[in-house]
C-alpha cells in the first residue's frame, strides 16, 4: 500500500513519483537573495581594505581635522551599513526605459524591500535636482534610523553644481531633523555614470555641505535658529575610489576652512535704525 507525502508536502504535486515541496515566500527569496548580495560586497570591501571588514571594522580614513567642529571620514562601506541617524544618497532623474540598479544602489534597494524603484517607477519620486524623500527603514533592513534620496536631476545634465546643490540640502536637511550622525554615499557610479570623478564629487559635497553647516551655526550664534551639532559625518565609498575620495575630501576641507574663515562676521539683522 503507498505512502501518503511527508509533512509540510504539497498533496497533488509530484515529479518523477517523489512529492515536490513548496517554494519559499517570494519576500523571502528576496531577502536571501539581498544577504548573499551583501557578503559578497562586504568581502570585496575586505580583500580591498587589507581584512578590517573580516575583523569586524570596514576601512576607514578620519581627518585629523575636526571642520566646525565635525568629525569627518571616508569609510569603505555601503547606504545600507551605516548606523547613522540619517543615511542619504543620490539618484537621478526617472528614466521610462528604466534606471540603472548596480554595486550598492542595487543592494540598498534590496534591503529597502524595493521601495526606491517602486516609487520612481510609480511617478512618486521624480528625481528633480534637489526633490528629497524621507523614510524611516523598517526594522531589520538597514540599520540607519533614517534614510533620504536627494534627486539628480537628468542624468545628461549632470555635473559638479549638482552635488553643490545635495551638499547644502544634506546639511539642512541633518539640521532641521537633529541627525547628529550623518552619511552619505552618491551612488553614482552605482547608477552606470562615469561623468564625475569621485573624488571630485565627494569634495564638492563636502565643501558645500561644511558652507551651508557655517551658515546654520552662525544663525544659531545670534539667536535666530535653535542649537544643534552635527558631530559626525561618514563619506561611503568603494573600494575603487577609497583613496582619492580621503585625497580629495581632505584638500577640499582645508580649501573651505580658508574660505569659511573670510566670510563677513557682521550679524545678518540689522538694529533696524
Amino acid at each position: 500500500m503507498p505512502r501518503g507525502p511527508a509533512a509540510g508536502w504539497i498533496p497533488g504535486h509530484w515529479a518523477k513519483g517523489e512529492p515536490v515541496k513548496p517554494h519559499p515566500p517570494t519576500h523571502l527569496i528576496m531577502k536571501m537573495k539581498a544577504s548573499i548580495a551583501t557578503a559578497w560586497y562586504v568581502l570585496a570591501f575586505a580583500v580591498a581594505g587589507g581584512g578590517a571588514a573580516l575583523q569586524g571594522a570596514p576601512k576607514e580614513s578620519v581627518f585629523a581635522t575636526k571642520p566646525l567642529g565635525i568629525t569627518v571620514s571616508i569609510k569603505m562601506d555601503g547606504p545600507y551599513m551605516e548606523a547613522a541617524d540619517l543615511q542619504v544618497i543620490c539618484l537621478f532623474k526617472h528614466k521610462v526605459s528604466g534606471d540603472v540598479y548596480n554595486g550598492a544602489a542595487k543592494e540598498t534597494d534590496a534591503h529597502l524591500n524595493g521601495i526606491l524603484s517602486a516609487l520612481r517607477n510609480r511617478g512618486e519620486f521624480v528625481g528633480e535636482l534637489g526633490e528629497t524623500f524621507l523614510l524611516r527603514p523598517t526594522e531589520g533592513s538597514i540599520p540607519a534610523k533614517r534614510f533620504m534620496v536627494i534627486g539628480l536631476g537628468d542624468e545628461s545634465m549632470l555635473s559638479l553644481h549638482s552635488l553643490e546643490v545635495v551638499g547644502r540640502i544634506a546639511a539642512r536637511e541633518a539640521v532641521r531633523l537633529n541627525a547628529t550622525h550623518l552619511a552619505w554615499a552618491p551612488v553614482i557610479r552605482d547608477e552606470g555614470n562615469t561623468t564625475i570623478e569621485v573624488g571630485a564629487g565627494d569634495r564638492t559635497f563636502v565643501e558645500q555641505l561644511l558652507s551651508a553647516y557655517d551658515t546654520e551655526k552662525r544663525l544659531e550664534a545670534q539667536g535666530l535658529a535653535p542649537s544643534f551639532a552635527i558631530s559626525t559625518l561618514v563619506i561611503e565609498a568603494g573600494p575603487t575610489y577609497f583613496d582619492s575620495a580621503v585625497k580629495q575630501v581632505g584638500e577640499g576641507i582645508q580649501s573651505e576652512m580658508e574660505h569659511l574663515s573670510k566670510r563677513d562676521a557682521a550679524p545678518y539683522s540689522g538694529t533696524g535704525k
